[in-house]
């Protein structure tokens, strides 16, 4: 057993048949799909309406389709500020599971450790380099956010309404971070190998 295994979070999680029918099935919804159920799925529903406004922010910044919004940056684009800034925060959970979504997004085995330890120095391109020294502005420094700041995006072809993003991506898994880190959350083992080989054919 690891230590990821065997470290107990302070809240332990609710059981699934306990919850709320609309908050079961999404988590089942998850399950059938991942193949096992992520920790914070459970860690957050011991108090519904928080977790209903979780994921409700959650899916309208991660997920924008579902809400009937068109955004400039990619899936990969998206899970790699997350990932970026999750490490800037100290997140453990939030790195390992965010980092292995970023894998199998970019399709690059290595782009997460990279993009954790130093984004400028990551096999990235300069467009995302700036969209991380951005949101990485906005982890650390967001009172010093200028025009000079959006200008650079500007440069790299991302619009005021893209820097919207990524600022609300990194504000929200600010809020996620500090919520996992202070209960004790721990990723589940699967995010550790996933994306890290390729897929046999």
């Amino acid at each position: 057993m690891t230590e990821a295994a065997t470290t107990a979070p302070r809240y332990p999680q609710p059981d699934l048949n306990s919850l709320p029918e609309d908050i079961k099935a999404k988590i089942l919804e998850v399950q059938e799909k991942a193949g096992f159920i992520p920790n914070v799925f459970l860690g957050l529903a011991r108090r519904p309406a928080e977790w209903r406004a979780f994921f409700a922010y959650h899916d309208a910044l991660m997920l924008p389709e579902t809400a009937g919004r068109e955004s400039g940056l990619t899936k990969g684009d998206r899970e790699m500020i997350v990932t970026t800034t999750s490490a800037a925060n100290h997140c453990l959970y939030c790195v390992v599971a965010h980092g292995a979504i970023l894998r199998i997004y970019e399709k690059k085995p290595l782009v997460a450790d990279q993009v954790a330890v130093n984004h400028r120095k990551a096999d990235i391109s300069p467009r995302q380099k700036a969209m991380l020294d951005f949101a990485m502005k906005v982890c650390q420094h967001s009172d010093e956010i200028e025009d000079a700041d959006f200008e650079a995006l500007h440069a790299h072809g991302f619009t005021d309404e893209d820097a919207w993003d990524i600022a609300a991506i990194t504000a929200f898994f600010g809020l996620s971070n500090r919520m996992a880190s202070f209960s004790g959350m721990q990723p589940n083992e699967e995010f550790y190998l996933m994306g890290r080989l390729p897929k046999g054919k």
